[in-house]
Formats: C-alpha cells, sequence, structure tokens
C-alpha cells in the first residue's frame, strides 16, 4: 500500500479565516447558527479572525471557497455535512489555502477519518494545533446527470467516496426534505424502497490492469462509506490509489445480503476490493441510464472515468499520534 503525503514542517500562521457553513445542515439551524458563532469566538481566542460565510444553495460554497482562495484568507473552515465539504473542495482545489473541518452534517465521514470532534464547537477549539498536510483527491470526468446541447462535461473533485449505480440512485430519488427529517434512516428507507425498483443494469469498470462487470461500484478514498461502515479498511485519504469495491449480483435478494455482509464486515465471494489508481465505467448495456455520486451528491452519469489527483489539497490534520 501506498500512503504518500507531504506534511508541512510547521503550523502555517493563521490569521484571517474564511468559515464557510451550511445554515440547515444537522436539522436544528438556530443550534447551527449559535455553533457557528460560538465556533468563531473561539477561534478569535485563538488568534484567528473570522469571516462568516453561509451557503445560499446548491453549488454555492464552491463559489466562496473560490472567492476565499482569491482574497486575503490564509484559511478556509468549512462546517456542514460530506456534500457541503465537497462543494469547498472543489472551489479550493489546487490552491494553496489550507481547508480546516468542523463536523457539522449528517454521515461525517471525514470527520470521523481525521477523529474530530463531533460537536463543532470542539473541533474549532482544537483546530489552531492540526497541522497541514498535502493530500490527493479523486478527480472525476463524466457525463451530466440532465444531457443536453449545452450541458458541459461534468470535471469534479471529490475527497472520501464516490458510488456508481445503486446508491447514486437512492440519492437521486432522497427528497431533501425527507433526508433533512430523518437524516441517516431517511437513507436506508430510500434504499430498502429503491431495492425494489432498481434494475441493477452491468456496469463495466476498466481498470489500470483489467477489466471487471459489476452492478455497483464504490470508489473511496476513505476507508469508511456511509459514515460508519469500513469497506475499504485499508483505505486512507493519505494515499495515492483507490479503494474499489464492486458488487456483482443483479439479484435484489442479493442486494440485501450484501447489505448484511457490510454490517457484519464480511465480504461475499461474488463482490471484490481492489486497489487501483484509475478506473473508467460505462454501461454494459448503451441505452442504460447510470447514475454517479461523490462525497453523497449525485453528480453526473456514466460513461465516466476516475483518477488520482495527487497533492490537489491541503487539509488541516490532527497531529498523527505514533
Amino acid at each position: 500500500m501506498q500512503r504518500t503525503f507531504e506534511t508541512c514542517a510547521k503550523r502555517p500562521s493563521l490569521k484571517q479565516a474564511t468559515l464557510i457553513y451550511n445554515p440547515v445542515a444537522g436539522r436544528n439551524p438556530l443550534r447551527r447558527e449559535r455553533q457557528m458563532q460560538q465556533a468563531r469566538v473561539v477561534l478569535g481566542e485563538s488568534g484567528i479572525a473570522v469571516k462568516m460565510a453561509r451557503t445560499g444553495g446548491p453549488g454555492a460554497a464552491t463559489e466562496l471557497a473560490r472567492e476565499a482562495a482569491a482574497s486575503s484568507s490564509d484559511l478556509v473552515i468549512a462546517c456542514g455535512g460530506d456534500g457541503t465539504i465537497y462543494e469547498v473542495i472543489n472551489g479550493l482545489a489546487h490552491a494553496s489555502v489550507p481547508l480546516g473541518i468542523l463536523p457539522g452534517g449528517t454521515a461525517n465521514i471525514i470527520a470521523k477519518e481525521l477523529g474530530l470532534p463531533h460537536d463543532p464547537v470542539q473541533a474549532a477549539r482544537k483546530l489552531p494545533g492540526w497541522l497541514p498536510q498535502r493530500i490527493a483527491l479523486g478527480h472525476v470526468t463524466g457525463q451530466p446527470v440532465l444531457p443536453s446541447k449545452s450541458a458541459e462535461i461534468v470535471d469534479r473533485y471529490f475527497l472520501s467516496v464516490a458510488g456508481v449505480g445503486f446508491d447514486a440512485y437512492v440519492i437521486h430519488h432522497l427528497g431533501l426534505q425527507f433526508k433533512m427529517s430523518l437524516g441517516v434512516a431517511a437513507y436506508v428507507i430510500e434504499g430498502i424502497r429503491q431495492v425494489l425498483r432498481y434494475g441493477f443494469h452491468p456496469i463495466v469498470c476498466q481498470t489500470d490492469r483489467k477489466e471487471f462487470e459489476a452492478t455497483f461500484a464504490i470508489v473511496q478514498r476513505a476507508s469508511r462509506y456511509a459514515g460508519w461502515f469500513r469497506t475499504a479498511p485499508n483505505q486512507s485519504i493519505t494515499n495515492q490509489i483507490f479503494g474499489l469495491s464492486l458488487f456483482k449480483s443483479r439479484s435484489r435478494f442479493r442486494y440485501f445480503l450484501y447489505g448484511a455482509a457490510v454490517l457484519a464486515r464480511q465480504r461475499l465471494r461474488d463482490t471484490d476490493l481492489i486497489e487501483v489508481r484509475q478506473v473508467a465505467f460505462r454501461p454494459a448495456q448503451p441505452s442504460a441510464r447510470i447514475f454517479f455520486e461523490l462525497d453523497g451528491e449525485v453528480a453526473g452519469t456514466l460513461p465516466a472515468t476516475f483518477t488520482v489527483a495527487p497533492g490537489a489539497l491541503t487539509l488541516l490534520m490532527p497531529p498523527r499520534r505514533d
């Protein structure tokens, strides 16, 4: 396993920060606003002046991050779920400004990977002691969700995990209000509902070594999937590779067994977990419309190509315990 990343020799001088946050993440807007104001005070006490930047809708966090990187900010802080962080990194990819993360969403995959405090105010207290590390991102090019003559090719980055096929279909059909009211339970309920409807179309997966066929694939930069499940236990965001899980059956009943196996941290014989540097996906049936999601957000349709972008992000991380 290759674990390559760059650790800065010392903590940078962090004086001006932009705090980008989703005011409705976490299902309690009033509590979230109080937490952000408290985090601002805590960071100010450590010498970091914070400019507050609330997201106003889909895509807003990307523009806010891009503006912060181009301004006098020497730190961008993101508070929200994996979707908010996904938007922020797409505004910071290949920039020199570091990113700090305060947990504040449903799954919080990257926060769990880094071992951050669940409470964003507690995380803000610890942030001044974190170290910047230059890490890779996943990079994806693919077809748009709504194809048209004017639609642009999808060209996006992701930090933690991507899904091709079934889970993206579930997210595509998951209503925002349902998600906001039930959180993780909404994904479970919608997943059970859609497993009875989805066609489990075969997908051709061309890696840098060989070709596979599956009906669902998970491309991981982190070890966790959906927040809690270690579907790629040896994977880390400090790696320069993907952990690629392939589920091959077209049987709806078999997918219930897959779910049970993931819960039990087991792997069934008709699944694969391999390490790759790049992978291209296409529908085995050209007429099939197959979605992919990035960090929990539906981003496009197949065909799509996933590659590792080395050194694409500077991330503040708690010091490692040797």
